[in-house]
């Protein structure tokens, strides 16, 4: 049996060499730790952001060529705590957007207010997100690729439960570490491994989220990008449609459905694709480029969460889940990237405040958890099932009554009125939760004002009926 590393003060392995296992990686190297992560996928990271997209094969994230978006509240992050990976980001090609150009045309102020750059992000597809950090991380943490975990190292019981000291690979490679850190993603495997251990399993919530995308790739010829005429999030009856700006003058376009209506289920084919998006007029635009890819699906993801401390006590001491490893949810808000950078933040202060004390570390991390990333993850599943309950009542016929509570009346408004539309956009861009500015004094009124005396504006589409005949021919 091989030793791999010594036990140090201060070292500590992260499982997952995604965007948000080696933000997190970063950050602790940055705060002098000694941090080494350990990747199951072997291929190296590509030599360009061109290779990365067309043959960087990331088996461990299904969603790699999939829409990917970081919102205001991660440029935020990357300003104040990864500057480094925000120029890294820049010189790779990912572009600067500012959330304020989706303003509709049915506001008539138009002026800028003082904070309208708080809405300003960058982002890009995420094979050049993950390239950029891959190619800063390497000058700062040992990344090891190809390296599958076999299960968890434990010393005696600490506090009553199992305390982990260190991971063991398949090859019997042992990697002892006064933290492991997992951030291996939507695939993460820690229950198991901690049931192994002798430990009681997290909690875990699971549900489908109940949709499906089907998105397509596209590069600008003439270095001029789709301007928004519309959301980037638009919902229509049954079906909606999202637009996102990539680097390097691509971008990407999906339809996503309802997994329980089978007849949408044509738009995997490229013609039906295709004449969905040229028969809305506000959207039609956005396929004005070369295509980069085959139109791409993507099904049965679920919203996930886990917690690692029942009855007031971890399940563990030594290990700590983050982003996907402990929540993920329907990728469609692109909120993946931006929660896994809050939760990895907020991971980093309290290593550098209770790594010497485990247990302390465990239970205010999962109340640093719970207060700043799951209220996020909440109202993510809560969109989740409004929409499906929606797209239900539309293809039986049944009418929508007008929103009656100022959250959900909130998008309705939002079009008419230029501060509620900076108000839901501030929700959107994850830089306030709902519940912070529906306190806001007078703010509710607002909008139930707003709501009552205007009609929903949405953008032109295909009735139901039309769509069906549409996607039959």
């Amino acid at each position: 049996m091989r030793l791999l590393y010594t036990s140090r003060m201060s070292r500590i392995v992260v499982l997952g060499a995604g965007v948000i296992g080696l933000s997190t990686a970063i950050m602790l190297a940055q705060r002098g730790h000694d941090v080494s992560v350990l990747e199951r996928d072997s291929e190296p990271v590509p030599a360009s952001p061109d290779e990365s997209w067309s043959a960087w094969a990331r088996r461990g994230v299904v969603q790699f060529r999939q829409p990917h978006f970081l919102h205001a509240a991660g440029r935020h992050i990357l300003d104040d705590r990864l500057p480094e990976v925000k120029e890294a980001l820049l010189d790779s090609g990912c572009v600067s957007f500012a959330y304020m150009q989706t303003m509709p045309p049915s506001i008539t102020d138009r002026s800028a207010r003082e904070g309208d750059e708080r809405f300003l992000t960058v982002t890009g597809r995420r094979t050049t997100i993950e390239y950029a950090i891959a190619r800063m991380a390497k000058n700062l943490v040992d990344v090891q690729r190809g390296v599958t975990i076999a299960n968890l190292m434990v010393s005696p019981r600490s506090a009553g439960v199992p305390h982990v000291t260190g991971v063991r690979m398949t090859d019997d490679r042992e990697v002892t570490a006064d933290l492991i850190i997992d951030a291996t993603g939507r695939a993460s495997k820690l229950p198991s491994w901690l049931e192994a251990i002798g430990a009681r399993r997290p909690i875990e919530e699971v549900e489908e989220s109940g949709f499906i995308y089907y998105t397509r790739f596209f590069h600008s010829p003439t270095g001029e990008v789709p301007r928004c005429r519309a959301a980037l999030l638009t919902h229509f009856h049954t079906f909606s449609l999202l637009t996102l700006p990539g680097d390097s003058k691509t971008w990407s376009a999906t339809v996503f459905i309802y997994s329980g209506d089978p007849a949408l289920k044509e738009v995997r084919h490229l013609k039906h694709w295709t004449r969905l998006f040229t028969a809305c007029p506000m959207h039609a635009h956005w396929l004005d480029g070369d295509p980069i890819s085959d139109v791409l699906s993507m099904g049965g993801v679920t919203d996930r969460y886990r917690r690692f401390v029942l009855d007031g006590a971890p399940v563990a001491t030594g290990i700590i889940a983050v982003g996907d490893a402990w929540a993920c949810t329907n990728p469609v808000n692109g909120r993946g990237i931006t929660m896994g950078l809050m939760h990895a933040a907020g991971t980093v202060d309290l290593v550098d405040q209770h790594l010497k004390d485990p247990l302390a570390l465990a239970l205010a991390h999962d109340a640093m958890t719970e207060a700043r990333v799951t209220p996020w993850y909440r109202h993510t599943v809560e969109f989740d099932r409004k929409r499906t309950s929606q797209i239900k009542a539309n293809i039986e016929g049944q009418p929508l009554p007008r929103p009656s509570e100022a959250g959900d009346a909130l998008p309705m408004a939002s079009v008419h009125d230029p501060d509620l539309f900076r108000a839901f956009i501030e929700i959107n861009s994850m830089l306030a939760l709902p519940s912070e500015v529906l306190a806001r004094p007078g703010l509710v009124e607002r909008i139930m004002h707003v709501a009552s005396t205007h009609d929903a504006i949405v953008p032109p589409s295909p009735s139901r009926n039309e769509l069906l005949r549409m996607l039959a021919s």
